[in-house]
């Protein structure tokens, strides 16, 4: 019988990446399928999440978009109180990260499409370079959480990490010029020992 989980997205993305390595962290069944980018969207899909993004879920009757909503939905629904504390505030503390990642992901996304998707021959260095001192900046702040917290979710590694723990692979892998974060490496280094992120996430960028 076909599981009713399913995602829809294409794995170089770094959303739909978030979804299926939470996901396996889960133990969920599921099933992803390819839509966006180089394999287009069906008007059944736009039908459902009109956003022409990725990914979206499907789950029984629910039909949910937006990643970081997705990771809270399948934390409540299936990852009980070791991922979705009763307590309010042990929850928002990891929380906080995952809407903090929005904001990084913008100053991360040149540099990544730079690499990844753009010629050399076209690379804007002096916009790239800008780009990586923002988000230089802006992991000085995780690097000192991270000096005081072995997770950002706190004393064990739980949903606050996962957005994040997609844009790390995605910056140690940028052959730009950066900073060295010393407690951010060490937290990087944990979490690519877990099956699901280095069978998931840990892929070419493309």
């Amino acid at each position: 019988m076909e599981t009713s989980f399913a995602v829809w997205g294409r794995l170089n993305s770094h959303n739909v990446k978030k979804v299926v390595w939470f996901a396996e962290e889960l133990g969920l069944d599921y099933v992803r399928r390819d839509i966006g980018g180089q394999f287009g969207y069906t008007e059944d899909y736009l039908a459902k999440n009109p956003n022409r993004v990725v990914p979206m879920i499907e789950d029984d009757n629910l039909a949910l978009w937006e990643s970081n909503a997705i990771l809270r939905y399948m934390a409540a629904e299936y990852g009980g109180e070791r991922w979705f504390p009763a307590d309010p505030a042990q929850r928002a503390r990891a929380d906080r990260w995952m809407d903090w990642q929005v904001t990084y992901a913008d100053a991360q996304r040149l540099p990544f499409l730079s690499f990844a998707r753009t010629p050399r021959a076209d690379w804007d260095m002096a916009a790239i370079t800008r780009d990586m001192d923002s988000c230089a900046k802006q992991l000085a702040v995780m690097e000192r959480y991270l000096g005081e917290s072995p997770w950002l979710s706190g004393s064990q590694f739980g949903i606050g990490d996962i957005p994040m723990g997609v844009y790390a692979y995605t910056w140690f892998s940028l052959p730009f010029e950066k900073p060295e974060f010393p407690a951010i490496a060490e937290w990087y280094a944990r979490i690519r020992e877990r099956p699901g992120y280095a069978r998931q996430v840990m892929i070419p960028l493309t």
